[in-house]
């Protein structure tokens, strides 16, 4: 189980990128425009840097559901490797089998 702390932080920036993702789209769209004078772009940035931080969406850590765990994390199942494991062994995925040999 992953520390508390770590993953109400991951709620509060998943919470902040939901905020401010309007205008920082907005201003990324300015910025990014070479048809529009250098000023202006130069001006977007620095409102864009002016932001939070914790508003930009690459620092969002996928973390498993079940156990808060940040690594070997399946997309598709939003959960770890152990959490699947333990899940297919009690047979509570269904059509996941549980391989022998």
């Amino acid at each position: 189980m992953a520390k508390k702390s770590a993953v109400n932080r991951n709620e509060m920036v998943k919470a902040l990128v939901k905020k401010f993702a309007a205008k920082r789209e907005a201003l990324m769209a300015i910025a990014n425009n070479e048809s529009l004078p250098l000023e202006e772009r130069f001006e977007a940035r620095l409102k864009l840097a002016a932001l939070p931080r914790n508003s930009a969406k690459n620092r969002i850590r996928n973390r498993c559901e079940i156990t808060g765990r940040p690594r070997a994390y399946y997309r598709k199942l939003k959960m770890s490797r152990i959490a699947l494991r333990e899940l297919g062994s009690a047979g509570l995925i269904p059509g996941l089998v549980k391989s022998s040999w």
